[in-house]
């Protein structure tokens, strides 16, 4: 049996996260660090309220086998750059940062395709620099997962999102080739699929993108 960490279980893709790992027989402990108490009760879940200011006092809890990060904001939600870069880079980096010194073997991380550390683009570069400072860490097995449009049905209202996902059913279908990688896919699938190659042995850093992930979460 192992224990799991999971940062942003609150989010779309940590929801389905926390969901599967509650009910995975190969789990015994599922810690969640969240800024508030969620609603939900069961005997392997552990609830640690903490955030990026206060998670290195918070140190001697974030014991593990695997680590998941799904950590991220909107720029709707987070106008403020500096602020957007402390959820986007600085808080995975320091979870996965703490969680490896207290002996975790894998990471599992939420990024984005197109991700680039030398991108101009302030979203594509800091998805980059997370994913680059992740990797210098040197887990023994880190996973990087870069879905394109992430589908599926929001608890918030977001109108405009709405309709790039029905285009996206329709898009889907034409990206062939090199250009799967850019195909929507549901959270529920990017979940299943973290869970799944937490379970494999990488000896260098994996990168997932659509194909890797649809396959993985079969």
């Amino acid at each position: 049996m192992k224990k799991a960490i999971l940062f942003g279980a609150s989010g779309f893709v940590g929801s389905y996260l926390l969901n599967d790992l509650l009910q995975s027989d190969i789990y015994d402990e599922v810690t969640i660090v969240v800024r508030k108490p969620l609603n939900i009760q069961h005997p392997k879940l552990r609830m640690l309220l903490s955030d990026y200011h206060n998670l290195p006092q918070n140190k001697s809890y974030l014991v593990a086998d695997d680590v998941f990060i799904a950590l991220g904001t909107t720029k709707k939600k987070t106008p403020d750059q500096k602020e957007y870069y402390q959820i986007d880079h600085d808080y995975p980096v320091l979870a996965a940062e703490l969680t490896k010194s207290n002996g975790a073997k894998s990471v599992l991380l939420v990024s984005a395709v197109g991700a680039n550390a030398n991108s101009s683009i302030f979203y594509v570069k800091t998805k980059g620099e997370a994913e680059r400072d992740i990797i210098a860490l040197n887990f023994e097995h880190t996973h990087i997962f870069r879905p394109s449009m992430i589908m599926g049905n929001r608890e918030e209202s977001r109108p405009m999102e709405k309709v790039f996902i029905k285009a996206f059913s329709v898009i889907n279908t034409l990206l062939i080739g090199g250009l799967k990688k850019y195909r929507g896919i549901s959270a529920q699938k990017i979940a299943k699929a973290m869970i799944n190659a937490a379970q494999t042995d990488v000896d260098k850093p994996k990168i997932y993108h659509w194909e890797d992930m649809q396959k993985l979460a079969r």
